[in-house]
């Protein structure tokens, strides 16, 4: 590996073995998760957004709702 310091590639290697997976799957995996942030960004803010629509209105609780649809069956 060029221009990648000693402590970098130990920190590297040692993902890549916990993980299970070579050096090259490793830093396939890093870059994609490194690319795919902006759709998490994008992500959190439109949930942020569902939620803040939501803001103030009743809701059922989950259990709740599972409850009578088990009953229902």
């Amino acid at each position: 590996m060029r221009n990648v310091d000693e402590e970098t590639i130990e920190l590297l290697k040692a993902g890549a073995r916990r993980q299970g997976r070579s050096m090259e799957a490793e830093h396939r995996e890093l870059l994609r998760d490194a690319l795919a942030g902006d759709r998490r960004v994008q992500g959190k803010e439109r949930l942020r957004q569902v939620r803040e629509s939501l803001a103030g209105r009743r809701h059922t609780p989950s259990e709740v709702l599972l409850r009578e649809s088990r009953e229902e069956r």
